[in-house]
């Protein structure tokens, strides 16, 4: 199912779902977002997020403003580039090949 969560996803707190998880807001940097299908982030996304936990390589993250301390997806591991410039407009993270690259949407 789809676990969707209004507010903001503060230092410390971790939401987890089986599904995918969509947050209308931001996730804080300390926060950590869990899903084993997709995670959609109507904010800024400046925390930790794990999507298709379990294996799932279809699994996606997107955020109006990706800009995260850490991003997971199945198995692979991705931290921002030093020096990234704020995107300007949503952009989506996924699979290519063995390894995670982000696009604008």
């Amino acid at each position: 199912g789809v676990l969707l969560f209004r507010g903001t996803v503060r230092n410390g707190q971790r939401l987890e779902n089986k599904g995918d998880i969509v947050i209308k807001g931001d996730i804080n940097p300390g926060g950590e977002v869990v899903a084993t299908g997709d995670i959609l982030v109507l904010g800024s996304l400046k925390g930790v997020a794990h999507a298709g936990v379990g294996g799932n390589q279809a699994a996606e993250i997107i955020a109006v403003t990706l800009a995260p301390i850490q991003l997971r997806i199945a198995h692979l591991l991705s931290r921002s580039p030093e020096g990234r410039k704020d995107s300007e407009g949503p952009e989506r993270a996924h699979i290519k090949g063995e390894k995670i690259v982000v696009e604008r949407l």
